[in-house]
């Protein structure tokens, strides 16, 4: 369980993170969004103890993450996948946090390869890829199988393979009762991958819940066998009506019952009627330009 309770953060009279709050809760991956600037890495940053905070709280258990006996073995963190040392090769850097935290000797091995980077495990830190680093410091988050993992931006640099790789890992960890947070601009991969959201525009929480509910309906498609009869019984029943993909006609706003009912008292025979989400891009934009 982390506690996240009126985070604020100033520098001089800016503010960039005003009163934050939210719980994160085992079994659950949730997906922290925002604009560049939004108070998304100051946050995480407050709630590691990177960066301190002017005023509010975080905890994990009930605990300042500074004060846990052994933060790495408690929160799995990649908030820098740059911070490692060039000179060092990739098993040496897991070793040194290995004997850091407390994890086993043996488990260095069994993250280089279950991060994909077993074959590289050799080589300097200072010739692998973006992709390879976030790899890296994905392995080292995972050296603990801590309980909680806290993720920035983790699939910078990951192709397509790896962007499913970390979705699955992710989810998987959670299946397994942990908790996670995820911020990521792949605003596809966070629909995907979540099942919760957290929206920060200008250093405050504008939305925050299942991603279902948030996105929710944005009213009907439909299709007919007399599309034009069946959009001017809609008009004239009060419907905006627009044409969709397919010869559906969209009727924003509109629940499908109701749409169904207009059909019905028309005599129109359908052959289609969903309700239509909107998409979170729609719905970020929507969020954050308000803030």
């Amino acid at each position: 369980m982390i506690t996240v309770s009126g985070l604020t953060k100033r520098y001089g009279e800016r503010t960039v993170v005003d009163d934050v709050s939210f719980t994160l809760e085992p079994g659950t991956v949730t997906g922290f969004l925002g604009p560049n600037g939004a108070g998304k890495t100051t946050t995480m940053r407050m709630m590691t103890g990177l960066v301190p905070a002017s005023s509010g709280t975080a905890t994990v258990e009930g605990r300042p993450y500074p004060e846990l006996p052994n933060p790495g073995a408690v929160v799995g963190t990649l908030l820098d996948a740059g911070a490692v040392h060039p000179g060092r090769t990739g098993r040496t850097h897991l070793a040194l946090l290995a004997t850091a935290i407390g994890a086993p000797a043996s488990r260095v091995d069994e993250v280089l390869s279950m991060v994909g980077l077993a074959d590289a495990a050799g080589r300097r830190v200072g010739g692998y890829s973006l992709g390879m680093r976030q790899r890296l410091g994905i392995a080292g988050a995972l050296l603990a199988d801590p309980p909680v993992l806290m993720f920035d931006e983790p699939v910078n640099g990951l192709d397509p393979e790896g962007i499913r790789w970390m979705r699955d890992l992710l989810r998987g960890h959670a299946a397994r009762g942990g908790t996670v947070l995820l911020s990521s601009h792949l605003l596809g991969e966070v629909e995907h991958t979540v099942d919760r959201l957290l929206v920060i525009g200008g250093g405050r929480i504008v939305a925050d819940g299942p991603v279902a509910s948030l996105l929710g309906a944005d009213g009907a498609a439909v299709r007919a066998l007399d599309p034009v009869g069946l959009a001017a019984a809609l008009e004239a029943g009060g419907f905006h009506v627009e044409p969709g993909d397919d010869g559906a006609l969209l009727v924003p706003g509109a629940h499908p019952a109701a749409v169904g009912a207009v059909a019905a008292a028309g005599g129109h025979v359908l052959v289609d009627l969903r309700p239509v989400q909107r998409g979170l891009e729609d719905l970020f934009f929507q969020l954050t330009s308000a803030s």
